[in-house]
């Protein structure tokens, strides 16, 4: 019988990409991969560390594998392996803990745990680029890693301290790497990383590798994963314009509010984030900006939050993911005064969360009567479903429709029953 192995994967969409191709890995060399919430042999979490949610959300997991297969194998990797490794270390539930640096070899420590030899992760090889295309796994949508580790140092940030120092992935990788995707179907390639704008291999810096990948020959669309404001250029920007580029960016703020900005040590101002948005949506409308907000960062006053809330509704942004500050040890912000009281930040979430649902409804209704080309990838009783060039999640209805292939809709309706309201299309 095929031994199962079960995922699941906290944070990122790096995470999400390394998951993939750990997944693919497994799949090719004859395990099956089944839900986390089933009986498996092979238990893989990849953690996040970047909040308190997310260690309680990681700890919360490695309990419940705990109370399943008692002989099966759990393997702890991510952030959260390299922020608490003597804590994880010393449960006993855990077989293995495996830093970043080691994660792509999270297969090989399998395969030796199974044939009797003992290895110790810290033996295991250490390479940040070493996974292998994500021609299976969970996602339609085929993510190609970059870029790992950062250097800007924000006061807020443990990623520097989990991920390690910035470091590029060769251009000659890359583009192999997705020229195999394309030839084995992929339709949309996703560039990731930790901070991928800083991406520079030799003299090819981010705009350039962007440039040279929408040159690349095939039916495919590029979409760049969470990105910084201060890290791509003007050439960037123009090639935003190009038919392969799809019309969204995940460009991350923080804080509408240039004080709390400086104090997080963000390498941009408010103003030159809005220069950023005025010029993307001079030249498209209707771009879908998504960005972050961190509510209840030490100092932040009543003012510094309006302000955020004032910028969410200038700028129209398509979603805002919201979560509250969270301190990290180690980091310069545990060490700031002025640390905001709990019940005040659940408040002003919940105002900023309501702000954000008006302001997505609202733009996402933008689109009714207009065209959108859909990557369809789940089908459910002549029911397609899948996300449109602007990362809005579509469905319609349609015969002989298939997964990972492209449609063109003009989009009718939105659905009114969700804080993540679905556009609905007809086939053109």
């Amino acid at each position: 019988m095929k031994k199962k192995v079960a995922f699941k994967t906290l944070g990122c969409r790096l995470n999400q990409y390394e998951t993939d191709a750990l997944v693919s890995q497994f799949q090719e060399n004859g395990y099956e991969s089944v839900s986390f919430e089933k009986e498996a042999d092979v238990y893989v979490i990849n953690s996040c560390t970047v909040t308190h949610q997310s260690d309680h959300k990681s700890r919360n997991f490695i309990n419940q594998v705990n109370r399943r297969k008692p002989d099966s194998v759990l393997v702890v990797t991510g952030c959260m392996a390299n922020n608490a490794k003597e804590e994880l270390e010393n449960k006993s539930e855990i077989n293995y803990v495996v830093e970043n640096d080691q994660k792509s070899s999270v297969f090989s420590l399998v395969e030796a745990h199974y044939k009797g030899e003992i290895i110790h992760p810290s033996n295991l090889n250490s390479d940040l680029f070493s996974y292998q295309s994500t021609s299976k796994g969970f996602h339609t949508r085929s993510m190609v890693k970059i870029q790992d580790g950062c250097d800007n140092f924000c006061t807020f940030c443990i990623i520097p301290s989990v991920r390690g120092r910035a470091v590029s992935r060769a251009v000659s990788d890359i583009i192999k790497n997705i020229k195999t995707l394309i030839s084995n179907g992929a339709k949309e390639i996703v560039l990731t990383g930790v901070n991928i704008g800083r991406y520079n291999f030799k003299e090819t810096n981010f705009d350039d590798l962007v440039e040279k990948i929408l040159e690349l020959e095939g039916d495919f669309r590029l979409r760049i994963s969470s990105i910084e404001p201060d890290g791509f250029g003007d050439k960037f920007l123009n090639l935003l314009n190009h038919p392969k580029m799809t019309p969204h960016l995940h460009l991350c703020l923080q804080s509408g509010s240039e004080s709390i900005l400086m104090q997080m040590r963000r390498m941009y101002t408010v103003k030159r984030f809005k220069e950023i948005v005025t010029k993307i949506k001079t030249q498209n409308p209707y771009f879908n900006i998504t960005t972050d907000i961190i509510i209840g960062f030490p100092n932040e006053s009543n003012e510094d939050f309006k302000a955020s809330c004032q910028l969410i509704k200038e700028l129209n942004f398509g979603h805002v993911h919201t979560f509250k500050y969270s301190i990290r040890k180690g980091t310069r912000a545990e060490r700031m005064p002025n640390q905001i009281d709990e019940h005040i930040k659940t408040k002003r979430s919940k105002i900023l969360r309501g702000i954000s649902k008006d302001v997505k409804i609202e733009y996402r209704r933008s689109f009714i009567g207009k065209d959108q080309v859909v990557l369809v990838e789940k089908i459910e009783n002549d029911k397609a479903k899948g996300y449109g060039e602007n990362y809005i999640p579509i469905e319609f209805h349609g015969r002989n429709i298939k997964i990972n292939q492209f449609y063109k809709l003009k989009i009718t309706d939105i659905s009114n029953d969700s804080d993540d309201p679905i556009l609905r299309g007809e086939l053109i």
